[in-house]
């Protein structure tokens, strides 16, 4: 596949089943995403990858925070919480490793440092055949899950990506006119 089709037919594929991806294509994955913009070299990302047991620890400090949200919170609704990351065979969480008071680079900087770390995991994931989803959600900003997952203060969790096998049939790309979202100053 050329880069302008990846670019072009890039989408999110929200019904992802098992095998995870392999040895061979997390390490161009992981390749893809280390070639994020970065000003200043600072590799501003950490990956955490979930998958077998990791996917159901997962569940369990979703559903944690959602307790503390809620102690009156049904067990049906926890159980619900608690297969979430189950979507998927495997979840790379993307987390900006944020570096504060450096010159020149501030926090917005490394932060879509990240976020170009993760939209690079979804091309390299297309372009391997496989599908993938960007999610985010409450439990990328709830202070239990950022505990559990040993982010610092000033880290920020940016996405998780859920990824696997194409579980159902890719929709249409819809097109979009670029005059909607382009200004140009000639």
């Amino acid at each position: 596949m050329d880069a302008m089709t990846l670019l072009h037919e890039r989408s999110s594929m929200g019904k992802l089943m098992g095998p995870p991806p392999g040895p061979e294509q997390l390490d161009a994955i992981y390749r893809a995403a280390l070639r994020a913009p970065d000003h200043k070299e600072l590799r501003p990302w950490r990956f955490i990858e979930f998958s077998g047991e990791g996917l159901a620890r997962l569940g369990e400090l979703f559903a944690e925070a959602e307790f503390r949200e809620d102690p009156e919170v049904s067990d049906a609704a926890l159980d619900a919480v608690r297969k979430k990351p189950h979507r998927a065979p495997m979840i790379i969480a993307v987390v900006a490793k944020v570096t504060p008071d450096i010159p020149k680079v501030p926090k917005i900087e490394q932060v879509v440092s990240a976020g170009c770390a993760g939209h690079a995991i979804l091309l390299a994931a297309h372009a391997l055949g496989l599908g993938a989803m960007w999610r985010s959600g409450k439990y990328a900003f709830d202070p239990t899950v950022r505990k559990g997952l040993g982010l610092d203060e000033d880290d920020e969790l940016i996405a998780f990506i859920y990824l696997g096998q194409l579980g159902g049939r890719h929709r249409p790309v819809p097109e979009h006119r670029l005059s909607d979202f382009v200004e140009r100053w000639t």
